[in-house]
């Protein structure tokens, strides 16, 4: 067995397919050489600060490849300056290898616009600074939407939602201001129904009620009644209904009477005048009280006026009932009988009772 491994023609092949196999790495290797340019390396050239058209130039001349990618803005440098190069600037590449410039652009990368109308104007900053949009002037303008955005302008022209601009754009808002009060109604009588609602719209009031009298939608029908009349006045806002016709208001009488009929109060100025004056209320004059002179109380036999000496400020007369009647000073005597007279006793006076008067 191990004769035969060891046989010269056994070791013949081993070496002849060792050869073989160092042959095919070694063409590998110098195809891969040839190929990748290997040992043939180029410097980056310096293309920093230069204009994007001048860097892409150069970088044609060496034989390297280039990818252009916008920059963050800065107002500090030109626009279309390089900024960065990848790699830097003196690095050994091989030809053929791409470059990666990063220029300045001409200005700010552009957003959209969010949709911030018939919105509170404190929601609608918040949203503009979010994306990058600036605040400018704040124009207030008539309508029934107070404290909301009505428009939105960009150098004097009307901007919509989803526009893209430049990011830090200034624009301007025109916010509402609350309705206008007592606008005097248009007259519309003879206009076309066109010409009828650009003056509704322009005088701040809404289109209401359009009937015409064929029932056809016609622009071009002539209005012969409107309600409310015309010099009325109300608050902005407020709907104008209008009736058309292919006729002239003059034609129109007999419509215009059922109308007034309806839409126009009369008042009836022949019934008498009711007084609806209110009584004032007067204050009662004051009245002069003269002083009450009081009577003296008349005292009983019994009881005597107390010993007291009244008030200076309240002094009194002297009550007639202290004088005491004679009748009352002797007793009265019995008609005489057969029994003996016996001396009557005299009657005790009563314990005099204290009177306050006040």
């Amino acid at each position: 067995m191990l004769k035969s491994l060891f046989h010269w023609k056994v070791l013949l092949n081993l070496l002849l397919a060792a050869a073989v196999f160092t042959g095919l790495v070694w063409l590998t290797f110098r195809w891969l050489e040839l190929h990748t340019n290997h040992g043939k390396e180029i410097p980056v050239p310096n293309v920093m600060n230069k204009s994007v058209h001048d860097a892409i130039k150069i970088l044609d001349d060496s034989g390297l490849e280039y990818e252009v990618d916008s920059f963050k803005y800065d107002p500090k440098y030109r626009p279309f300056q390089v900024l960065q190069v990848y790699p830097s600037p003196g690095s050994r590449v091989k030809d053929g290898r791409t470059v990666i410039l990063k220029v300045n652009p001409r200005t700010w990368a552009q957003v959209s616009v969010p949709d911030v109308l018939d919105r509170y104007k404190g929601l609608a900053f918040r949203q503009l600074e979010q994306v990058g949009l600036k605040v400018g002037d704040t124009i207030f303008e008539p309508s029934i939407q107070r404290d909301a955005v009505l428009r939105m302008l960009y150098n004097g022209s009307t901007l919509k939602p989803g526009a893209l601009l430049p990011r830090f754009s200034t624009i301007d808002l025109v916010i509402g201001s609350g309705p206008k009060r007592n606008i005097v109604i248009p007259n519309l009588i003879g206009l076309t129904v066109q010409e009828a609602k650009a003056i509704i719209v322009q005088n701040l009031f809404e289109v209401g009620l359009v009937e015409h009298e064929d029932g056809k939608q016609d622009e071009s029908d002539i209005v012969y009644y409107q309600d409310p009349a015309s010099s009325d006045v109300r608050d902005q806002g407020m709907q104008i209904d209008i009736w058309a016709s292919k006729k002239t208001p003059a034609e129109m009488g007999g419509k215009i009477s059922q109308l007034n009929s309806i839409y126009r109060i009369k008042i009836d100025t022949t019934a008498p005048r009711i007084n609806y004056d209110v009584p004032v209320y007067r204050e009662p004059s004051p009245r002069v009280t003269q002083p009450r002179t009081e009577e003296p109380p008349t005292e009983t036999p019994q009881q005597k006026p107390s010993a007291e000496t009244p008030k200076p400020a309240e002094t009194k007369p002297k009550p007639a009932a202290e004088t005491k009647p004679k009748a009352d000073t002797k007793p009265k005597t019995e008609p005489a009988t057969s029994a003996p007279k016996s001396t009557p006793k005299p009657e005790e006076k009563p314990k005099a009772k204290k009177v306050i008067v006040e």
